[in-house]
């Protein structure tokens, strides 16, 4: 058989040539978008958090003014208000610019969305949590030099405070929901052992100096364990279970903050001004520095040893 090479080149490029497919093309898998929500302060919340700072400075300048009218031994609760509002201040103002927040993001089941999640990216104002764990210790401590508490009961309430404090920035971070309430859990029982330090064994002492000191301390105690005893409610509808909103937030902080430490620092301190038996005097290095009685002398020998 005679074979046309012409015509076999010609059938050897028809097969590499391709030829259209009538098979359909595959059809592309639709991208899925998550649910997203931004969940963060708007104007109102900023205006709120620069109103607080002004607050807090006025009341730091008035609690020093206060301080430098009374004799260097007898400071001691004005100089430690003071420090209370200036730490807060501080804290408003890190707030106020944005330096002192975080986002958090939370992963919560929702059958809305197309797939079952929500993702929800929150603010947190991680600020907030470094002014409380300086502040509250020393508002105890304010509150525990009043009544005239032990150095053993005023380290055990200092502590549980710094305990509650860290555990409820833990929980505010945390992005499961046992961890976060398991931190939350944690934190309450700190506050219990506060609130006992000062129902049970800081009123106890207060009522052995007198009558007056007595009654003022469970007042102004009172006023304060009420106070503290809001603020995991405002925490547990919001960063807990993210019912209220973020300006909301602020809001309900800002008025317990202010309750808190410029309004407790003027009680406590026009109380103590005008009473003489919460005075508090102390002498030695605190007044003194370190003169003749509070000079650290090392390597001295007594005299005729």
């Amino acid at each position: 058989m005679i074979v046309d090479p012409v015509e076999a080149f010609l059938k050897t490029q028809s097969l590499l040539v391709p030829t259209a497919s009538t098979k359909a093309a595959p059809t592309p898998l639709p991208t899925i978008i998550p649910d997203i929500e931004y969940q963060t302060n708007t104007e109102v919340g900023t205006r709120t958090l620069w109103v607080v700072f002004v607050i807090m400075i006025i009341a730091s300048l008035a609690f020093y003014a206060m301080a430098f009218r009374v004799p260097a031994q007898k400071r001691m609760f004005h100089i430690l208000t003071a420090f209370i509002t200036t730490f807060a201040a501080i804290s408003y103002f890190a707030m106020a610019t944005g330096d002192g927040i975080a986002t958090n993001e939370i992963v919560v089941k929702s059958s809305s969305t197309i797939t079952g999640e929500l993702h929800i990216f929150r603010s947190v104002y991680w600020a907030r949590y470094v002014d409380w764990s300086v502040t509250t210790p020393l508002l105890l401590l304010d509150l525990s030099l009043l009544a005239g508490l032990s150095g053993a009961n005023i380290l055990v309430a200092v502590v549980a405070d710094v305990i509650m404090i860290l555990t409820g920035l833990f929980a505010a971070f945390a992005v499961e929901e046992g961890k976060k309430w398991g931190y939350y859990a944690m934190a309450c029982i700190a506050y219990l052992v506060i609130v006992y330090q000062l129902a049970v064994n800081g009123r106890g002492a207060a009522t052995t100096k007198d009558s007056k000191t007595g009654t003022f301390f469970t007042a102004i105690a009172g006023f304060t364990a009420i106070l503290w005893t809001v603020y995991p409610v405002i925490w547990g509808v919001a960063d807990g279970s993210l019912n209220i909103n973020v300006d909301s937030e602020i809001i309900a902080y800002a008025v317990l903050d202010v309750l808190a430490k410029p309004i407790f620092g003027l009680w406590l301190l026009f109380t103590h001004d005008s009473m003489p038996s919460t005075s508090m005097s102390i002498e030695g290095f605190w007044a003194h520095g370190l003169g003749k009685e509070g000079t650290i002398r090392v390597g001295d020998d007594d005299e005729g040893a």
